[in-house]
């Protein structure tokens, strides 16, 4: 008889950079992350401001949560405010991606945020005659040594396990890497509570199952198929699966998302009136029409989000179709207008946001008959124009004198990088 061979468990890696902005910070420093009271937050704003990171140190001693405000931190000695520098943070991110690309080749590497990727280890495993965990000591080691930041790892048979597994197990103690396999997952998976601490499961989420009578992952598990996805749709279907251990998501097939749309949004670091929010609108229209017209595409559907100040709550989402998708910066700012006119309260504003959909390439600007076509032509040059001065020049070299008033945030947002200074 043919001697069967046992085929091969998948390895799948996640790996996280510990604490990353704050790690980058004090590895600028010499500091050590598990010693040093160190937070990454911008003093130069209101008490408000958004704690980006914090030290392991300062989490495990002072239990201060991953997400806080200035104002919520505890009265910590010799505490060190470094204020964000996300190009740094970036070009950082860019040295650990490098790093990885030194280990595995690029279709079997998933960047999923700034400090987090996924490694597709098993076509690696006999060219390297090593086993998974010696692959990942190699990196942890290779980052530690030239970056000065601690990575920590989940390993796993699919993306799924190995992130619960990162989440659960890799992050707690050193060396920082955990391997849970198919024939434990149920053992070391189905332990975790409560529900909302497995990737994908939400809050929101778990009080459906729990209405339903489900409050664990074994619970989960062992449901019936047609009732969740009676309750969920599709989703109940792979909420089923995952709470069995079984991801089928390929790394090497890429998610490109079939409808595009190009947003921005700010929250603002004073309340505004409702006629003073309009200039923010516009010049964050300004930006959004750039970025339009450097992928060269057209929209024909705004969208406006409008925020109020937390002493009142409340706000709004609309959006509007456009006749003639255009790219015109003039045209796009009356929709908004329309839109902002139409619901707006006479309430303080603090976050403001509009995006463009339905994009598709320009070849060419189609007219309505209410508009000249002449003008509409010279305007799209000059745009095209200051576009180009934009890209050589940088942003701030050609703006509106609205620029220069007081209520304008533009001059500051292009020297900033995801809302935090570059």
């Amino acid at each position: 008889m043919e001697k069967r061979t046992a085929q091969k468990e998948e390895v799948y890696a996640v790996i996280d950079l510990k604490s990353f902005y704050a790690s980058c910070e004090c590895a600028a420093r010499g500091l050590d992350i598990f010693s040093t009271p160190l937070v990454v937050a911008d003093i130069s704003r209101t008490e408000n401001s958004i704690v980006m990171s914090a030290t392991p140190y300062l989490k495990t001693k002072y239990r201060i949560p991953n997400v806080c405000r200035i104002r919520d931190l505890p009265k910590v000695p010799k505490m060190i405010f470094a204020t964000p520098r996300m190009a740094y943070y970036i070009e950082i991110s860019a040295k650990v991606v490098s790093i990885f690309l030194d280990f595995v080749d690029e279709e079997d590497l998933h960047v999923y945020s700034i400090d987090e990727s996924f490694l597709h280890l098993t076509p690696y495993l006999e060219m390297y005659g090593c086993d998974a965990e010696t692959i990942v000591a190699r990196i942890q080691k290779k980052i530690y040594d030239e970056l000065g930041l601690v990575a920590t790892s989940g390993m796993g048979p699919n993306m799924f396990l190995a992130k619960v597994c990162l989440d659960n197990d890799g992050k707690k103690t050193a060396p920082y890497r955990g391997h849970w396999h198919q024939n434990d997952f149920k053992e070391k998976l189905w332990a975790v509570h409560p529900i909302t601490e497995i990737w994908g499961i939400s809050t929101g989420i778990s009080s459906h199952l729990s209405r339903m009578g489900i409050r664990s992952l074994e619970a989960l598990a062992r449901a019936n198929i047609k009732i969740l996805e009676k309750e969920f749709g599709v989703m109940g279907y792979q909420l089923h699966n995952l709470a069995n251990g079984i991801d089928s998501a390929d790394i090497r097939k890429k998610y490109v998302p079939k409808e595009k749309n190009l947003s921005v949004g700010q929250t603002l670091t004073k309340d505004y009136t409702m006629q003073s929010a309009k200039l923010i609108l516009r010049e964050m229209n300004d930006d959004l029409c750039f970025r339009l017209r450097m992928a060269n595409k057209k929209t024909s559907c705004v969208s406006l989000f409008v925020g109020y100040s937390a002493k009142v709550g409340g706000g709004f989402s609309r959006q509007c179709t456009i006749d003639v998708p255009t790219d015109d910066n003039e045209s796009l700012y009356e929709a908004i207008m329309g839109l902002y006119d139409r619901f707006v309260m006479n309430l303080p504003i603090r976050n403001l946001g509009i995006s463009f959909s339905r994009l598709e390439d320009y070849n060419g600007q189609q007219y309505t008959l209410f508009e000249d076509g002449e003008e509409v032509e010279e305007r799209h040059s000059l745009y095209k124009s200051l576009d180009n001065i934009h890209f050589l020049f940088g942003e701030n070299s050609a703006l509106r004198a609205t620029s220069l008033l007081e209520d304008s945030t533009i001059r500051l947002r292009h020297e900033e990088i995801g809302g935090h200074k570059a």
